[in-house]
Parts: structure tokens; sequence; C-alpha cells
């Protein structure tokens, strides 16, 4: 398997709370391995309280796992045990925000031509996402 494949596009390398809500974006080149761009994400971010990750089989690696445990943080990862479609436990929520922002239209396809733009793209879509779910609650100030 080749690292540096010459691939157009970009990955979005997400934390989110076990809501769904978005904790950190981190955007790399579609180039850079998963494991790579989670290293960068978890550098990227002063997480005290994240005691625990979920990840996908992507993300699956000794150097990855060192990493995580450097940094006090067990990382987990859902492996797909049989095949066709299983619902697989924790891994749906990072599925589920995907799709929030995929509705955005500024999101649902790669416009953006630098990172950090596509990064903010992503946080305004959970801001927008958020105010609407206080705005429709019963919560008074």
């Amino acid at each position: 398997m080749i690292a540096e494949k010459k691939i157009k596009g970009r990955k979005r390398h997400i934390l989110v709370d076990t809501l769904g809500l978005l904790l950190g974006c981190h955007i790399t080149t579609a180039n850079i391995s998963d494991k790579q761009g989670a290293r960068e994400c978890l550098n990227q971010f002063y997480l005290p309280c994240v005691q625990k990750i979920w990840a996908d089989q992507g993300y699956d690696g000794v150097p990855l796992d060192a990493f995580c445990r450097d940094k006090g943080i067990e990382l987990e990862v859902v492996k797909r045990k049989e095949e066709g479609f299983k619902l697989l436990p924790k891994r749906w929520i990072v599925e589920r925000t995907f799709s929030w922002m995929s509705r955005y239209r500024r999101l649902s396809k790669d416009y953006e031509s630098v990172l950090a733009t596509s990064q903010s793209w992503c946080y305004l879509s959970m801001i927008r996402l958020m105010i609407k779910r206080v705005e429709f609650s019963n919560f008074r100030f």
C-alpha cells in the first residue's frame, strides 16, 4: 500500500463528543494517510478531558496507539466483524456529524482552494446547527 498517492481532494478529520457535536476539525490533503492526519489533529487541539477515542479501521496501528497513550488517551478501533451492513457502536456518531455538515452547499463538494477556509466552514455549519437547537428548545436564559 502506497501512503503518498497522487489524489486530489481533502480529508476531514473531526473530533466529536458522544452527541455528535464538533470538538475539533482538521482538514488535510487527500494524499496524507489517516494515521498522519489523526496525529496532526490531536496535536492541534488541547483536549484535557478526552479520555477515550473511538475510531474506524483506517486509524488502526501501533504508532497512532502509542501516540494516543503518550497523550493519556485510550484509542479503541471499531472493526467490522462480518460482511454486509451492520450498525457498529459509536461509529455512526461521526457519520451522522458528517451528514449534518454535508447539508451545507459549501461543504457538499470541495469548493474551497484554501484548507483553512474549508475548516472554517465546518465550524460555521456546526455553530449554526447548535444555535438552531438552542433556539427551538424550551431553554430560557
